[in-house]
């Protein structure tokens, strides 16, 4: 199963959320994972599932705007797009969305944007915050 994954750029994944994400990789599968490749949650989510899940492809849906990427490095790099372009190809590549917004209440968020995206799209999201 492909796995997609929006997040905070001023957020980390806490313990508690590592092993709720494992335990949903481990039960449904999960073999190919999306990120954005900014700092915060996407640089984390990034560096635990390639230490845990080291046979995981991840592939990674960079920014045009360089001012927040992570420059992970992953076994796919896409060509960068644009924030909403590249938030909608991650939903659009992938069948679940693990998402860790910092709020509920900053409606221009793109965390946010992408997760409406993916509910309009009738896609499995997993908030983990």
């Amino acid at each position: 199963m492909k796995a997609g994954f929006t997040g905070s750029r001023n957020l980390k994944l806490s313990e508690v959320q590592k092993q709720t994400l494992t335990d949903f990789i481990i039960n449904m599968k999960i073999t190919e994972f999306h990120h954005g490749d900014c700092v915060g949650a996407d640089a984390d989510v990034h560096s635990f599932i390639k230490s845990a899940f080291p046979e995981i492809k991840i592939v990674i849906h960079p920014p045009v705007e360089e001012k927040h990427r992570a420059f992970c490095k992953g076994d796919v790099v896409l060509k960068a797009k644009d924030y909403m372009d590249r938030n909608r190809d991650i939903v659009d590549a992938s069948e679940i969305l693990f998402a860790l917004p910092q709020s509920n209440s900053n409606p221009r968020s793109g965390t946010l944007a992408t997760i409406r995206y993916s509910e309009k799209k009738k896609k499995t999201v997993i908030k983990l915050g």
